[in-house]
């Protein structure tokens, strides 16, 4: 599965302070029989998003108008709980390109980036300030350059790290069979001077 290129993104976000938000918490248990990747969003945080039923918590920061964008901020520890996949189909089938934390789930962590997903892993001290931000300023934008792996607002920048080959795959909208492609050449003309020795 190909996955939209990533190379620069500037956009509103959507705040989550929960800490320890795990995987059935993203997508409850209940929603994990489809096959397709296509659907998932809808019930992303599913319980915290909709009552009994069905109506609509108007607390819960998905249901507020003043808050929207592609980046979803979110307290320690997101991610956690069982490895399921679903959970980085939900985030992104919704609609969100990045997720910042101060600290991921490792499994969830891959899930996301295999999806077209990036986690971005900040200080604890930068994330207090950027909900700080967000809090003073719902409608606060973030740029957040994968090149340079640089996330920014304001005045305040956040160097972040990533898997070179995950970077590599983002910025080429590559999934692995996708990588494995356009390496074709290299590897049929390291075949081709192996067989000539």
């Amino acid at each position: 599965m190909s996955v939209d290129k990533f190379t620069y993104l500037e956009s509103s976000c959507v705040p989550l302070p929960n800490e320890n938000v795990d995987t059935d918490q993203i997508i409850p248990a209940r929603f994990l029989k489809a096959t397709s990747r296509d659907g998932f969003g809808e019930n992303l945080f599913r319980d915290w998003r909709f009552d009994s039923s069905g109506d609509p918590i108007k607390d819960f920061v998905l249901n507020q108008p003043e808050y929207s964008g592609q980046v979803l901020v979110a307290g320690k520890n997101f991610g956690s709980g069982s490895s399921r996949e679903h959970a980085a189909w939900a985030i992104a089938d919704y609609g969100f390109k990045v997720v910042i934390s101060s600290f991921f789930a490792d499994i969830f962590r891959n899930n996301a980036l295999n999806n077209g997903v990036l986690p971005i892993q900040v200080s604890a001290e930068f994330l207090e300030k950027l909900f700080e931000a967000i809090e003073k300023d719902h409608s606060q934008k973030l740029s957040i350059d994968l090149e340079k792996q640089e996330l920014s607002y304001k005045d305040e920048v956040f160097q972040f790290e990533i898997n070179p080959y995950k970077k590599t795959c983002l910025l080429n909208g590559f999934d692995d069979i996708d990588y494995l492609i356009d390496k074709k050449t290299k590897i049929h003309d390291f075949e081709e001077s192996r067989l000539k020795v």
